[in-house]
């Protein structure tokens, strides 16, 4: 004769289906991939050779901008697979990512797989040498880059640790690499001998996998790459020279009137001319303030300048020069010599609403192509510096 279960042997049994039902479960929802996390970090120096012809491929393991990851396994399927390296701030890789784009759609058909490594160390490029560009090399940069362009091939990031660059030795971005179907190096060196867009068509990427496609032997399989040298993390003795001399200028502030700044807004000279006004008691204007010296470092050796203008009272000049030293400005920094803050604001912009910080970009004669009232957009900012016609992306 049964028995009736008791409580406890209830609850027991509703404990085991649980847990089995929990074992059940598809090994996806235990196995969740977690999203990418750079970690920069500096490289002991070491010896780089460039991968010569008819070498194996070297395997590698890096991250796209999603964060997915890719190895030479995830591209098997291609018949010849093309490696370009290549990076956000060179004016030269800039200058051939259309064609980048156009190659990887016209071979998407025939074969041809494309994808595009990072190769740099963040730490070894100095804000002078972004002066063409609105982005660093940085992995969350990446992303914007490649939205921006709309890359049709996967831009995967080395900046870590540049293992995977070292094994191949690129020397320029960009830097193409053409591995055939055994994915044997058969073609290392430029896209073609024309940097400026609309000069050429990657002709020598082209005719080196058009050859492949082919069964041909390469004509040319070696070519020099000019570019943007491959920024490694050992290499910093430049970059502590470069650091050093900005320090040891000097930071000096003068005041004007009104007739003197608008003079300034005029622009009478031949530089896009970046004027923010400020004042050390406004909490935005000193966070946002280094980050718009910063901007004088990666444009000032063009057609730029970046003028500060701050609305201090005259009488804390001592005060407002002291902020200026300890954010290292050594700029045109300018202190309004006037007691009516309404007055300076019509002389400024009469389109300004008074609110601080106010950011302007003028070009010469006076046109302000770029307006900002309370803190920038950096990166619109920058956007509107590079994109403008006095700077540009590419020589």
């Amino acid at each position: 004769m049964s028995r009736k279960k008791s409580v406890g042997e209830k609850a027991c049994l509703l404990f085991l289906c649980i847990v089995a039902l929990s074992n059940c479960r598809p090994t996806s929802d235990t196995h969740q991939e977690t999203a990418f996390v750079p970690h920069p970090q500096k490289v002991p120096k070491q010896h780089v050779e460039t991968l010569a012809i008819g070498s194996a491929a070297p395997d590698f393991k890096l991250p796209d901008i999603s964060g997915k990851f890719y190895s030479l396994d995830d591209f098997r399927e291609a018949k010849i697979l093309v490696i370009l390296f290549s990076c956000n701030h060179c004016p030269t890789a800039q200058a051939y990512e259309d064609r980048m784009i156009q190659f990887t759609k016209d071979y998407s058909d025939e074969g041809v797989a494309v994808t595009a490594i990072m190769p740099n160390s963040v730490y070894a490029v100095l804000p002078e040498e972004c002066g063409y560009t609105d982005l660093n090399d940085s992995y969350d940069e990446m992303k914007i880059r490649a939205k921006d362009k709309g890359y049709n091939f996967p831009y995967l990031y080395d900046g870590d640790d540049q293992a995977v660059t070292i094994k191949y030795g690129p020397v320029a971005t960009p830097h193409a690499y053409v591995f055939d179907a055994l994915r044997k190096l058969r073609y290392i060196g430029r896209l073609d001998s024309l940097e400026k867009p609309g000069k050429a068509h990657a002709e020598d990427l082209r005719a080196a996998v058009d050859a492949l496609l082919t069964d041909k032997p390469v004509g040319h399989p070696v070519n020099k790459s000019f570019g943007c040298s491959i920024k490694w993390g050992w290499k910093d003795e430049w970059n502590q020279h470069v650091e050093k001399e900005w320090n040891e200028r000097p930071v000096t502030l003068e005041k004007l009137k009104e007739p003197e700044i608008k003079a300034l807004v005029s622009n009478d000279s031949k530089k896009l001319r970046l004027i923010n006004v400020w004042a050390t008691w406004c909490a935005p204007c000193v966070a946002e303030y280094p980050s718009l010296v910063t901007l004088q470092r990666m444009f000032g050796a063009r057609s730029f300048e970046f003028i500060s203008l701050s609305a201090d009272k005259p009488e804390n000049a001592d005060k407002t020069l002291e902020f200026l030293k300890t954010k290292h400005s050594p700029i045109k920094n300018y202190l309004y010599d006037g007691t009516d803050n309404y007055k300076l604001v019509e002389a400024v912009d009469p389109a300004w609403n008074g609110a601080l910080p106010y950011t302007m970009l003028v070009e010469p004669g006076g046109k302000i192509v770029y307006r900002s009232a309370g803190t920038v957009d950096l990166l619109e900012l920058k956007k509107a510096i590079v994109d403008n016609p006095m700077i540009g992306r590419y020589y």
